[in-house]
């Protein structure tokens, strides 16, 4: 009897539990909070270029920052860019001190645990850089070499995922806090290679002098961007997805891709 009293108690605790989680994930959408606000807030990591970064008079521009702008005025907002700790932009969001992650935040099953994204918006790939100067011709050369990344990155979990880890030199992988650095220390020689997005890879080459670098024979797997979104915040979402299908069917985000690319890549 006390058995049978014991379970019907846990089952009831259990039931509460599981209805409170459901009503907190119900009271997540904030969506009447921002419009009262009339401000959308997008955390950004404002070194990767060229999604958004600063210029040399500190102004925040770059190819996301523009679609962001354009996006969220379409949903009658203002927008307000806040650089964050890339490896923290989680806890940033969950935390509610930023709305959105847009930033080359590349969609991967590890962070849909976490966030909502939109539909895809960009392809990308990781792709291994090193100077010009290197032995190094394919990723099978990898094996004892020093290579780097930003932590946090959708490119260390493509190098994690590749099982090549353990053939590094001391099976690591050295970890910057932003791209800028990682390349500063392949720069200076302190590492052999750096696995970066290919969209920020190239713009860095192509402004640092494309006869210092070369892009190893070889890649870490290609993937999407997207935007990524509060959990419940399931209005903001269908809003944001709204405004960027519009911009693709109009021609305004194939114009944001051809100032920063040269092409529209834009999906």
């Amino acid at each position: 009897m006390k058995r049978a009293k014991a379970l019907i108690i846990l089952t009831l605790v259990l039931s509460l539990l599981l209805t409170a989680c459901g009503n907190k994930e119900e009271s997540l959408d904030t969506w009447n909070e921002i419009e009262e606000r009339g401000t959308i807030i997008v955390g950004l990591d404002d070194t990767f270029v060229p999604m958004g970064f600063r210029d040399n008079n500190g102004n925040l521009i770059g190819f996301d920052v523009d679609l962001a702008k354009e996006a969220i005025s379409r949903m009658g907002l203002e927008v307000e860019f806040q650089p964050i700790d890339w490896n923290l932009k989680e806890q940033e969001l969950d935390s509610g001190n930023i709305d959105l992650i847009w930033n080359g935040y590349s969609i991967s099953e590890e962070r849909k645990e976490k966030v909502n994204f939109t539909k895809p918006y960009l392809d990308n790939k990781q792709i291994i850089v090193a100077l010009s100067s290197s032995d190094i011709e394919t990723i099978d050369d990898l094996a004892s070499r020093i290579v780097c990344t930003q932590n946090s990155s959708s490119a260390l979990q493509a190098i994690e995922s590749s099982g090549l880890k353990e053939s590094f030199k001391d099976g690591e992988v050295i970890l910057f806090d932003t791209y800028t650095e990682a390349f500063m220390d392949l720069e200076a020689g302190r590492v052999d290679v750096v696995v970066a997005d290919e969209v920020l890879a190239k713009y860095y080459i192509s402004e640092r002098g494309e006869e210092n670098y070369k892009i190893v024979d070889g890649d870490f797997g290609d993937e999407e961007y997207g935007v990524g979104v509060r959990k419940g915040d399931k209005t903001l979402l269908e809003k944001l997805n709204q405004a960027l299908d519009e911009m693709k069917a109009d021609g305004t985000a194939a114009e944001i891709s051809e100032k920063w690319f040269g092409e529209n890549i834009v999906k």
